[in-house]
């Protein structure tokens, strides 16, 4: 059988192996539900406009649902000389009501009705997509209180920089997820614009009303240009671009974790369902999940590329280049989806080690910085006061001793404006109470930041 789509301009059959080569079938088949729903509206306004009747229309979607309840059973069989979707859908409302089927197509193409399909995809994936982020931000808002004593090294270079409050940094990855879910929100404001009714290139001669069929599927208006609408493919890019930074956060923590769950860090337990053995080292519990994640990243970041790649030299209009946009854009979506529901249980599953983190707190003279911020309260310039520690502690590391060991003495022989209190300041505890501004790891300002969290994701 030819394809639905071939006129009779053409004299000769379609090659076989252009068949198996243009095909989408195979990739394009998860839109089905999209494209039924989509071609319903269509015919509702087809009907409202007068270029089909009442009876016309109920028996179109009549027909459409039974194709629509073939495909879920998987009953519908797929044939590469119908190339796509839409087609597959199209032939079976034309095989079941002959005419009254092939009046389904007036005023639309494939080009804008796959913009449309897709379009009401993404949507419905970034919704899904912002649930997760939910749920991510959630599990750890959920350790904060239960993590509220334990101090930890925060790191610049990789080197231990100062003192932070463990509920700090998960308030850090909740900060990260927010500025996520507000890129999925903008980036869905562009997705929800509908561009059906475009047709192929210039719009239709037909007198149809495409606000009709944009309310009809829950779009918030309408495409303005018809040839920019037959092109763009803007909305997939950027749908890629936000996956893209969700998985650079998540690579990011796995990363962090990985590191922290070595004996080298022992700083916490990943829970062990996650975790994986060896094939040869019976000891071994390797954080095989945070990897793979790690390890997918790169996969979404690689849609993307190759997204950009596939449209960077296209001229309008519609090109079929543009076929090709689907398996990365729903590996994309797949890929930080698995990847998101994974990190939510292993978040929420995790233990801090305490004793291992505390016995080794005090290494690193992580209360250097706020030693220095003593002097400069004190009245000393900064940049002198920063050389001064710098030496203070250059003096504890000759000596094997933290910062608040160092007897007044030997502090007094480096300086002589350094009295008792400064042992107010050192030690870790000493200096994580110190901090004071908005946006620190001062225990009350991170207190604030929790409750401010408790109330925007209840």
């Amino acid at each position: 059988m030819a394809s639905p789509s071939r006129s009779g301009v053409f004299a000769a059959e379609t090659d076989q192996r252009l068949e198996a080569y243009a095909e989408s079938i195979t990739f394009d088949s998860r839109l089905y539900q999209q494209d039924i729903r989509g071609s319903i509206a269509h015919a509702d306004m087809l009907r409202s406009v007068g270029l089909i009747t009442e009876e016309e229309f109920t028996q179109i979607r009549k027909e459409l649902e039974v194709i629509r309840g073939q495909l879920d059973r998987g009953e519908l069989p797929m044939r590469f000389e119908l190339e796509d979707i839409h087609m597959h859908v199209e032939q079976a409302l034309i095989d079941a009501t002959g005419d009254v089927g092939r009046k389904l197509h007036t005023a639309r193409s494939r080009n804008d009705q796959v913009s449309t399909d897709v379009r009401m995809w993404i949507r419905e994936a970034l919704d899904k997509i912002d649930e997760l982020l939910l749920g991510l931000q959630r599990a750890f808002l959920g350790r904060c209180e239960d993590d509220f004593d334990v101090i930890i090294p925060a790191y610049t270079h990789l080197q231990r920089a100062q003192p932070v409050l463990a509920p700090h940094y998960w308030l850090a990855y909740i900060e990260k997820l927010q500025r996520d879910r507000g890129r999925v929100a903008d980036c869905r404001a562009r997705v929800n614009q509908s561009p059906l009714g475009i047709a192929a290139v210039a719009g239709t001669t037909l007198p149809i009303d495409r606000q009709q069929t944009a309310a009809a599927l829950g779009f918030d208006g309408i495409t303005a240009n018809s040839l920019d609408t037959s092109s763009d493919r803007d909305f997939v890019l950027e749908s890629s671009f936000v996956l893209s930074m969700i998985a650079s956060h998540l690579s990011g923590w796995a990363e962090e974790w990985i590191l922290w769950s070595t004996v080298e860090f022992d700083f916490i337990a990943i829970p062990q369902q996650f975790c994986t053995g060896s094939s040869i080292m019976p000891q071994k519990v390797n954080p095989d999940t945070l990897e793979l994640t790690r390890g997918k990243s790169a996969r979404v970041m690689g849609s993307l590329q190759t997204l950009m790649l596939l449209v960077k030299n296209l001229p309008l209009a519609y090109n079929r280049d543009l076929q090709e946009d689907k398996p990365p854009l729903f590996d994309a979506f797949d890929t930080t989806q698995a990847m998101l529901e994974l990190a939510t249980p292993i978040v929420a599953g995790a233990k801090l080690k305490r004793e291992s983190i505390a016995a080794r707190i005090e290494k690193g003279y992580l209360d250097a910085t706020t030693l220095m911020e003593w002097m400069i309260r004190k009245g000393m310039p900064q940049r002198t006061a920063h050389h001064l520690v710098g030496a203070i502690v250059g003096a504890a590391m000759e000596k094997g001793v933290p910062l608040a060991e160092l007897p007044i003495e030997t502090l007094n022989e480096l300086s002589s404006e350094i009295d008792e209190s400064v042992y107010e300041v050192l030690g870790t505890q000493n200096a994580v109470a110190a901090f004071c501004s908005e946006g620190s790891t001062a225990p009350q300002r991170v207190r604030e930041q929790i409750a401010v969290w408790k109330e925007r994701l209840a």
